[in-house]
């Protein structure tokens, strides 16, 4: 199945996934924040919706997500041609108020959000909404942080009045997103700006 849709995968890896071969790490806490224990999530991690002004933050989270996360599931010419489309945050996305970010001493650690168009621009149906641009720092893979976020995400749209959340995912992520109660729906192409089609799945979640 092939969808010519030309943003990226908006599900992209987060904390749990197939790959034992991911260390779990934690990066040193810059001056001023503090870890509970080592391979857990900082003391003063926050998690706030986005701001336009945490755009280049965000772009930077990504490309460190994607070119650590990705790599086993992706050929490598593939991801060389996709990163740099990828890997670059939508200021329009990240001023939507549904799209959050998971923060400590300043340093952007994972972000994530819904909407109700689509990824590609269209309206959505009433009581339906779209997981958008999910990712989580590679330094804390499975520390915990992936499923934080996305339980705020679907606590935003469950108040919304959401009750079908339909996820474009990555081939890293169908795992983590299959274990918080999302069921597969097809395995699709998604068709970069430059052509080239990058293997997703859709999809989807009921409450």
């Amino acid at each position: 199945m092939s969808a010519p849709v030309l943003p990226p995968p908006d599900c992209a890896p987060s904390s749990a996934g197939p790959h034992p071969a991911v260390p779990r790490k934690v990066a040193p806490p810059a001056p001023g924040g503090t870890l509970s224990a080592p391979g857990s999530l900082p003391d003063d991690l926050l998690i706030r919706p986005a701001l336009p002004a945490d755009t280049e933050a965000v772009s930077r989270m990504l490309a460190r997500s994607y070119r650590a996360l990705l790599a086993p599931d992706y050929a490598p010419a593939l991801l060389r041609e996709a990163l740099p489309l990828i890997s670059q945050a939508r200021p329009s996305l990240l001023s939507c108020g549904t799209y959050f970010v998971a923060e400590s001493d300043d340093r952007i650690l994972a972000a994530g959000g819904w909407t109700d168009f689509s990824p590609h621009g269209s309206p959505g149906r009433t009581g339906e909404g779209h997981l958008r641009h999910v990712a989580t720092d590679p330094m804390l893979v499975r520390a915990g942080l992936g499923r934080r976020i996305l339980t705020r995400i679907l606590s935003s749209a469950r108040a919304a009045g959401v009750r079908r959340l339909h996820c474009q995912a990555t081939l890293t992520a169908v795992p983590f997103y299959a274990a918080l109660g999302f069921e597969r729906v097809a395995r699709i192409d998604v068709r970069l700006p430059t052509g080239v089609l990058f293997p997703a799945v859709q999809m989807r979640r009921l409450e």
